[in-house]
């Protein structure tokens, strides 16, 4: 063992630039590799953040205009969703509907405090909605079902309104605003970085609606979806439901416009597969400039060492141990120079994640354990590749004609 790593110090010793140049090209290689998995884990977490399984499980449903004629009713007709449509979609929507929930906004609604005023719109919504409008709580709580119930009259607004309505955003909760004539106590505050509306409890805004019924859209939550078949079947076994209650065709896509978040969650997990792989693919591609320079080092090294060879083939060394000694210095070398890489990329990460790791488009981009295993892998992988034909070559070193080489 020490006789290989004293031969494997020799061979990078004996000729240093070289060495450096050739294993530069190699840490370069897995350096571009490490920071390429990164940023692509970034950018795989962020959309797994934006759209994450619970989120994905629900379909959006709003009205449309029909495009066919439909039992005596003309095309161009106006389909409004209703708070009635609820019930009858968790009961006959299709055996992948689990529940169904409705929201109404209300955007004209002036949010103000004796400090200032906003106005980003009210939604009407259920408890369900955090999870749906990525309402992240910071201060008190959401919506819940007591408040559906009993109608109160209490409010969520977003961080960024609630330190310009009251200085901060922790002093908010248990706080009055006024909103649509009314008094309002402010139940929690919440943070989302494109989203500002105010919610209150649904029935509380269908109240103040005038009970009309109409409602913005209908989200319909979703149970046992495993695939893109799963997906439109659900979707049909909706559309259905509402044809059936609204009069209009059901083939008509016109009438109701619906947003399949599964499909887009399964179609988002394929990209990241795609985009994984592709980032491999260059990685690799990188790294080739280095495996040919590792492998023509091996090469002189092999025929350096001839005379060497042939000394140890006379006293009795067995090919695979030529073969063994010649492998085992290339994957060193490539190892030595691939950990090296392997570092600054991780150093070029974890300043990536300082700087953009909480963003929405490039979230936690550091190499977790298994890709440094995976890298390692490919390290050992890539070493053997270089040094496989300079190793067969020392193989078929006849020790006769070796021990005469000069």
């Amino acid at each position: 063992m020490l006789d290989i790593v004293r031969e494997i110090l020799q061979t990078l010793a004996h000729n240093k630039l070289r060495t450096a140049l050739t294993g530069l090209a190699v840490a370069w290689g897995i350096f571009m590799l490490i920071v390429l998995l990164g940023m692509s884990r970034g950018l795989y977490n962020s959309m797994q953040r934006n759209n994450s399984m619970e989120r994905s499980s629900y379909i959006n449903v709003w009205g449309g205009w029909t495009g066919k004629a439909h039992k005596g009713y003309k095309e161009g007709r106006r389909i409004e969703l209703e708070a009635a449509d609820i019930e009858p979609l968790r009961a006959r929507g299709g055996s992948h509907v689990e529940s169904a929930i409705a929201s109404v906004s209300i955007d004209s609604a002036k949010v103000s405090t004796m400090r200032d005023y906003v106005t980003d719109g009210v939604m009407g919504v259920y408890p369900q909605a955090a999870t749906i409008e990525r309402a992240e709580m910071r201060h008190g709580r959401f919506i819940n079902a007591r408040d559906i119930e009993e109608r109160r009259k209490v409010m969520v607004i977003n961080e960024s309104n609630a330190r310009l309505l009251f200085g901060s955003a922790d002093s908010a909760v248990g706080r009055r605003v006024d909103c649509m004539g009314l008094s309002w106590t402010v139940a929690g505050v919440y943070d989302n970085d494109w989203q500002r509306t105010s919610y209150v409890p649904f029935s509380t805004a269908m109240m103040l609606r005038g009970n009309s019924g109409v409602v913005g859209d209908i989200n319909v939550r979703l149970k046992d979806m495993h695939d893109m078949a799963d997906a439109d079947d659900a979707e049909r076994g909706v559309r259905a439901e509402l044809a059936r209650r609204h009069d209009f065709a059901a083939d008509d896509m016109g009438a109701v416009h619906i947003w399949n978040r599964f499909e887009g969650y399964l179609q988002q997990q394929t990209g990241g597969a795609i985009l994984e792989a592709v980032v491999w693919i260059i990685g690799l591609l990188t790294m080739l400039s280095g495996i040919v320079g590792v492998s023509n080092i091996m090469f002189v090294s092999v025929r350096e060492r001839t005379h060497e060879i042939g000394i140890r083939r006379a006293i009795g060394a067995k090919p695979r141990d030529v073969l063994g000694q010649v492998l085992a210095e290339s994957v060193a070398i490539t190892a030595l120079f691939g950990y090296i890489g392997v570092f600054l990329g991780i150093v070029v990460t974890e300043i990536l994640d300082k700087l953009f790791g909480s963003s929405d488009f490039l979230y936690n981009p550091r190499v977790d354990i298994s890709i440094a295993m995976e890298v390692t892998v490919v390290l050992v992988v890539v070493g053997a590749l270089a040094g496989l034909f300079p190793a067969i070559k020392a193989t078929k070193v006849k020790p006769v004609e070796a021990l005469r080489d000069e």
